[in-house]
Parts: C-alpha cells; structure tokens; sequence
C-alpha cells in the first residue's frame, strides 16, 4: 500500500490504506460473478455502480485499431459530459475486430444493464478485455446480468476485482482515505492487466472512485495529471492494446477546492499502487523494475527517460540475468529523444553507483548481480524493486517509470496464447 502527504495551507492531509478496493468510497457499489464466458471457469463478469450525480472521467487507448466499447465509452461521456453511473466489464475476449458486431453487442449489453438499473442507456458504460477477433458470448452475458445486478453491495469490490482479470496471477485494488476539511475522503481502484501494457492514455483496464465531488472539468484534469506519473509510465512489453481503457468516477459532497491539490496527492498515489502491481505482475517477470530519474529540464522529459529504460528489452534481459550491465541503461536513456549532456550522466544501481560525470566507476559487480537476484520474485519478501537511479544534469526534472524483467516464461506466455 501507499503513504502519501501533502501539505495545504496550514494543515496536511495523510492518506493511509483502507480496505474496500473499489467500493471503499462511500455510495458505490461492486459485484463479480461467473457468467460462463471464460471456459476456465473463473469470474469473467464486472460491474461498478456509481452514485447518482457522479462524474466519469475517461482515458483511452491512442492505438488506431480500437475495440467497440472504447469508443461508446468515449462517445458516451463527451454526450454526457461525464455523467455516467454504471460500468460493465466481460472478460476472456476483447470484442475488438469484431467488425459491426462489436458495436451492436455492446449496445445491447449496455441496454440491457440500464433497463435492470433504471438507468438511461448513455449512463452505461462497457469495457471488454480478452482475445483480439473473438465477440462476446452474447448469450451467458445476457443471462448474468439480472444476478450480477442482485450481487451488487459495498462489498462487492474483492468480487469485481477477480472478475476482470485475464493472464493476470494476482488481482490489483486499492483503497486510501485522509481527513480533507474535517471530512473523511475515500479513493478507492482496481485494475486488470499483465501483458500487451505500454499505455499511451491511460492503461489496459483500469477504474478508479472517489467520494467527493469535484467539477467534471476538474477532475478530468486531476485524473489526466495523475495518469501521467502512473498508469502513463508503466511498461511491460511495448505493446498498446486495442482496449486500454480508464474510467474514474467521483461523487459526493462538494469539496472545498482548497483541498484539490490534497485530493489529487491521494488520487495520484492510488493511481502508482496500481500502476506498480500492474508491472509487476507482467507475464513471466520476477521483480518489478523502478527507473528514477532527475536533472532532465522538466517532469515530462524525465519520465520520457524513464519509460525508455523501464522500457528496454536489453535492460529487461539483462536485470533478469542479474548481469549489472550498465552500458544497456544509459543506451536505452540516450535513444530516449531527450536532449542532455552525456558527461553530465551518473548512475546508481541499488546502493551500487555505476557511473560519475559520464566515466563508469569500479564497484562490487557480484553484490550488484546479488542485489538483483535478491529481488526476484518470493526471495525478498519486503522489497521486490529493482531501483535504477539516472541522473542526466542539473535541471529541477524529476519522474519515475515502472517495468519488470523479461524472462523466457514471456515467451512461453505469448508463443501459446490462442493456441
């Protein structure tokens, strides 16, 4: 779980983990059942119910090809300007490259929930995640829905969490809460997603709650900063998916804007917990990888540099082998498209510095190698991170990526997929 602090005005907000994940915001609720569509048997259908007068901000994926649901979603919320209440979720197939098929089963998926909801059909919304090319099971989807309606409740987060995963090993919630104004605040998320992750948007798919109410404009903004030193600086094989989406919703009473700027601190960091899980979760990976970097002229350009190292295959390769080849980090960093001065590049790996003013320095290369290999995944159980540490000059830029090793399970993941 996360710890984060901000300070406003004169006092301060600290947000500590809660139990709840997604329904841990008061006034939403959550259920995940077995519909039939996944011939493992497991949870394969989603739905989070948010309060009346909610607003929905939205992220979704830059790839050309774009399954059906993302574009009702988008379509749905510019119409609406973000007043959506409701969010369907199938998993086991995308329901990308379905041709008009695509379209005419989420509406009428969508239809349907919002004639059991009592909701108007632009207040729906439906994410699909699973095989490209494959349709939804229309008909166990339609016959899931009147008892995945009478599962909803407050506790139903754990539930929805299961239900939308696919390759995952591990489901990814969160829930923080803080004192904002004499009033306790609750941000609540979960996430799906372990392979196929390099988001341009937001990320695989991902959903966030909040239970204070903010001006849609305003949130959206809060919701897009947050992406971007989150969701937006993962990566685990390079590959932006068809479905990429996030939609988070807040809803409540008003909050004062003198604690936006606290808010967006706990939005933010359940934003990274999630992010975090996600990478290292990626398929066949054995610890996660974070890339910390300063000195670049602004946040953007920093985390660019970090989410080309994060990014790398040749870095993933080699923090897999526990091999501190140095020489792939500050490569992966000078193909970045940030401008910087090589001489001015200093490197840690872990407590182990590498580099100074662009001239490589002798270290223990066998406790380098040990560092990493302590990490790997169930041999250190407290921190599983490998932290690389890149300074590139002396400007106030400062941002971090997430990424995990590539190992051969990878390979074995991928190579037998639909097969």
């Amino acid at each position: 779980m996360l710890f984060a602090r901000v300070l406003t005005g004169s006092s301060s907000a600290d947000w500590q983990p809660v139990p709840g994940g997604i329904t841990a915001p008061a006034g939403f609720l959550a259920a995940g059942i077995t519909a039939g569509l996944k011939p493992s048997g497991r949870p394969d259908l989603s739905l989070l119910l948010a309060p009346d007068g909610a607003v929905c901000a939205g992220s979704f994926t830059t790839n050309r090809v774009r399954a059906a649901c993302v574009d009702l979603c988008a379509e749905r919320l510019a119409a609406t300007g973000g007043r959506v209440r409701a969010v369907l979720t199938n998993a086991g197939q995308a329901n990308a490259c379905t041709g008009e098929r695509g379209r005419s089963d989420s509406l009428q998926a969508t239809a349907a929930l919002a004639g059991r909801l009592g909701l108007a059909e632009a207040e729906v919304l439906i994410c699909s995640t699973g095989v490209i090319g494959v349709p939804i099971p229309m008909e166990p989807l339609l016959a899931g829905l009147d008892p995945l309606v009478a599962s909803l409740s407050e506790e139903g987060g754990a539930a929805a969490a299961a239900a939308i995963l696919t390759t995952d090993l591990v489901d990814k919630q969160v829930a923080l809460a803080a004192d904002l104004g004499g009033r306790t605040v609750r941000i609540g998320g979960m996430a799906k997603g372990s392979g196929m992750i390099h988001p341009s948007m937001a990320t695989l798919l991902a959903y966030l709650s909040c239970d204070a109410g903010v001006p849609a404009p305003v949130w959206q903004a809060m919701v897009r900063r947050a992406l971007d030193r989150s969701l937006n600086a993962i990566t685990v094989d390079g590959d932006t998916s068809t479905n990429d989406s996030l939609l988070a919703f807040a809803a409540g009473e008003p909050l004062d804007p003198e604690h936006f700027p606290a808010l967006e601190v706990g939005l933010t960091a359940a934003a990274q917990h999630l992010a975090r899980a996600v990478a290292r979760d990626g398929e066949g990976a054995t610890c996660l990888i974070a890339v910390g970097v300063e000195g670049a002229a602004d946040d953007a350009l920093a985390r660019q540099v970090a989410r080309t190292v994060a990014g790398s295959s040749l870095v993933k390769c080699a923090i897999h082998g526990r091999d501190p080849n140095w020489g792939r980090i500050v490569a992966a960093a000078g193909r970045s498209g940030v401008d910087f001065d090589p001489q001015a590049v200093a490197l840690w790996l872990g407590g182990h510095q590498l580099m100074e003013a662009g001239q490589p320095l002798a270290f223990d290369r066998p406790a380098a190698s040990r560092y990493m290999a302590d990490r790997a995944r169930g041999a250190y159980l407290h921190d599983d991170t490998v932290a690389i540490r890149l300074r590139i000059g002396a400007g106030p830029g400062r941002g971090t990526a997430w990424g995990c090793d590539l190992s051969d399970q990878y390979v074995r993941i991928n190579a037998d997929y639909t097969t």
